[in-house]
């Protein structure tokens, strides 16, 4: 390889942010266990090693550690939070609980010449989430940035061609975040940009043949955008062999079952296999509240809704999903210590009765990445640029029991925002907008009548990944237009909130 970097993942949920900013840069990434076999590490022949942070302290017996000899390999080697406190720990200097945990901005003051924060603004924003850190930094490193409340908090060795920062670089908070990433990259570890999605087309295709052969896989459309570059990168691969469905769940969008098979047809020319299942979905969803067992039934309604496809069409030997890197993050179905968020529908793998063999070329990619995919393959922006939308659907945007009469209110309200998002001219602006349903109804009046009705929240978020996002400052002439809207036109609903919420610490569903 030598050109690659290599990212040992120690439990971070942002460990896969790495991998992201190094491809940003056009670099090949890779990660892997911490604990990964030297060997391993040695045949993949990485120009760099990046140490993710993680949640553990250094100190803890059971705290995940590398073998020492990495670090004697020659290779450079960045260590990020966790990562720089265990460099410093197997260097045997001291890491302690700190006076005040250190979690959120703080101002980077760079106190000396250096080679990883060359041309840095000095004072810019950093992302901390610690709660321990160094008061003895090891022998032939040099300190070049500290903070208020970390007087240690970016270490260099010029002659070990090791570094290391307490704070986050991959995540957007970090002003100069994707500059440090650089410098590493480019200036200490002196890598070339040479990884982009040309190639990766390529090279999936190549893989996609090669693995299935003449026979056939059957895709779950959904409408999004992963699905559907995934279903012309198949499409591309092996032609008629695929069988794209598209299922009616009855938690769509307001007339997009009807709309997306229209575009499937008559835009894609994708040969789809429509099927409306939303009385079974709705009916397997009554009376459940808790939003990890809705997760796992919407699951298993989708794989017996597609077996039942394969009961009509004939046998099927490979099943593709769209899945993602933030899907898997959230999932903890990576290797490492990382802490699970939620369940994704389309994670973890089929239900042992199923031969199916699963394809799932975007696993290792985000959002970004499949929306230039998708430009390269001719998708259309209509399609390109639409919003993220869950595989669960509506159900978890109602929270608690899902009902056919909140699905309608709820259809309604979202109409509502997307279209006063697409008059206001936002839509394309932000990563991500829709309407949550609350079971908590409030008193109001209406024509000088007294109500009690739902409560419904407008979401709507700024990010680059998904990973990260920041609450959008709507503009207020936009959202006295919206609130006005679904309180005079949606039967139901008599209040409208606005979620202020980044990500971290919410998420950007509600459930």
């Amino acid at each position: 390889m030598k050109n690659g970097v290599l990212i040992l993942d120690f439990g971070s949920q942002y460990t896969k942010l790495i991998a992201r900013r190094v491809r940003e840069l056009k670099v090949y990434s890779e990660i892997m266990p911490f604990n990964v076999n030297i060997e391993k590490i040695k045949n993949f022949q990485p120009g760099a090693i990046i140490l993710s942070g993680g949640p553990s302290s250094v100190y803890g017996e059971k705290s995940p550690k590398i073998k020492p000899e990495i670090l004697e390999l020659g290779i450079p080697i960045l260590g990020i939070c966790y990562g720089l406190q265990l460099i410093a720990y197997l260097f045997k200097m001291k890491v302690a609980p700190a006076k005040n945990r250190e979690y959120g901005f703080a101002n980077l003051e760079i106190v000396r010449r250096s080679r990883l924060l060359k041309n840095v603004k000095n004072n810019s924003k950093v992302w901390m989430s610690h709660g321990d850190k160094i008061s003895q930094y090891p022998e032939d490193f040099i300190v070049t940035g500290k903070t208020k409340n970390t007087e240690i908090t970016v270490i260099e060795s010029n002659k070990r061609n090791i570094f290391g920062v307490q704070f986050h670089p991959e995540v957007i908070h970090t002003k100069e975040g994707k500059k440090i990433i650089y410098n590493f990259l480019f200036e200490i570890s002196n890598l070339k940009s040479d990884w982009d999605m040309e190639n990766f087309i390529k090279s999936s295709i190549t893989k996609i043949k090669k693995k299935v052969g003449t026979q056939k896989i059957m895709l779950g459309l959904s409408g999004g955008v992963d699905s559907t570059v995934l279903a012309l990168l198949l499409r591309k691969s092996i032609g008629n062999q695929l069988i794209p469905v598209f299922i009616d769940t009855g938690l769509l969008r307001k007339n997009e079952y009807k709309d997306l098979m229209d575009k499937f047809k008559n835009q894609l020319n994708l040969n789809v296999h429509g099927v409306d299942a939303s009385k079974i979905f709705l009916k397997n969803l009554k009376k459940i509240r808790s939003p990890e067992r809705k997760r796992k039934i919407i699951g298993k309604t989708f794989i017996d809704t597609f077996r039942s496809v394969e009961e009509k069409i004939g046998k099927v030997n490979f099943f593709a999903q769209g899945t993602l890197y933030p899907d898997v993050i959230e999932s903890n179905s990576v290797s490492g210590p990382s802490v699970k968020i939620k369940s994704h529908h389309n994670v973890g793998g089929l239900p042992k009765n199923i031969e199916w063999k699963i394809i799932e070329p975007f696993r290792e990619l985000f959002k970004d990445e499949v929306r230039e995919i998708g430009k390269d393959l001719g998708l259309s922006e209509i399609f390109i640029n639409r919003h993220p939308f869950p595989g669960p659907g509506l159900a978890v945007r109602i929270i608690g029991e899902i009902r056919e009469d909140k699905v309608k209110k709820l259809q309604s309200a979202d109409e509502i925002l997307i279209e006063e998002l697409n008059n206001f001219k936002i839509y394309n602006k932000v990563w991500q907008a829709f309407v949550v349903l609350l079971p908590v109804k409030s008193v109001g009046v209406m024509g000088d009548i007294r109500t009690y009705e739902n409560v419904a929240v407008i979401r709507i978020v700024e990010s680059i990944d998904g990973m990260t996002a920041d609450w959008y400052p709507a503009p207020y002439d936009f959202l006295k237009k919206v609130a006005n809207r679904i309180v005079n036109e949606v039967k139901g609903i008599n209040r409208v909130t606005y979620d202020l919420t980044s990500k971290p610490p919410g998420t950007i569903e509600w459930e």
